[in-house]
């Protein structure tokens, strides 16, 4: 009690006791086999609200997919991974050669660290490491600290060469549909205009019965004048959310801006 007979509580009102909060899940380890038989190991953060804490589908697929396809599109390009994640697309993108790889996700310091974490650990990729970096990035903002990580090859004189990344990946990130809008922004802000550019989107209707409003990305894709060309479709074994009502199978689908 105080001098003037008032109750001091030194803050202890508001102050939890020891052990009231439940402890952070730890962070988790996964394999990925490559076609070559190799694996990659990632760390998933213990948990987070934007769903980095699982290897979705998508990743795996693309990374599937730039195996059987896409190598001689990824030597010696400029790579942008949106919504990494773990990183598993832009590793993969790095292992088979790309010359500079950008991966990003939502400006949390547990997803970028991890981010990191997951590059400097990955035995895979070619020397040199450092063309392959991890930044945070906000859908729809500014793309300039992406494109100052662009290593480009000097022009001819008098040319124009558009400034931008050859190959951008998006794996799994169409369920978040308000940010569709910012997503179409980006990648036109970030892909370099000319016809071998392209950016890979590849989902998992997680919630088949929200599928509409995830492929009104590409009708967004088109009105930004975007060519969308459906290039891929598998049929999976099971979901990966078994209590989503009236669901026994799921599908991935890919597509090409």
């Amino acid at each position: 009690m105080s001098s003037g007979g008032e109750i001091d509580l030194d803050g202890a009102l508001f102050q939890e006791p020891a052990g009231y909060f439940p402890p952070e899940p730890a962070a988790t380890f996964v394999e990925h086999k490559l076609l070559s038989g190799q694996t990659i190991q990632l760390r998933l953060v213990g948990q987070h609200p934007l769903w980095g804490h699982r290897l979705w589908n998508g990743g795996q697929a693309i990374s599937k997919y730039l195996q059987q396809h896409g190598e001689s599109e990824i030597r010696n390009t400029n790579v942008l991974e949106l919504g990494a994640g773990a990183g598993l697309c832009g590793l993969v993108a790095a292992i088979l050669g790309a010359q500079n790889v950008v991966i990003t996700d939502y400006p949390d310091e547990d997803l970028i660290s991890n981010l990191r974490h997951n590059i400097a650990s990955c035995a895979l990729i070619p020397p040199p490491a450092s063309n392959i970096s991890a930044l945070g990035y906000l859908w729809g903002y500014p793309a300039d600290p992406l494109l100052s990580k662009l290593i480009t090859v000097p022009s001819a004189p008098n040319s124009e060469e558009p400034l931008g990344f050859d190959l951008l990946l998006l794996a799994d990130l169409l369920f978040n549909h308000s940010e569709h809008p910012a997503l179409v922004s980006t990648v036109q802000s970030t892909l370099k205009r000319t016809s071998k550019s392209k950016a890979l989107v590849f989902f998992t209707p997680y919630t088949p019965r929200l599928l509409e409003k995830d492929m009104a990305f590409f009708a967004l894709a088109v009105d930004a004048g975007f060519e969308v060309r459906k290039i891929w479709e598998e049929v999976l074994d099971a979901v990966m959310f078994e209590k989503d009502p009236g669901v026994s199978s799921g599908a991935i689908w890919f597509s090409e801006l």
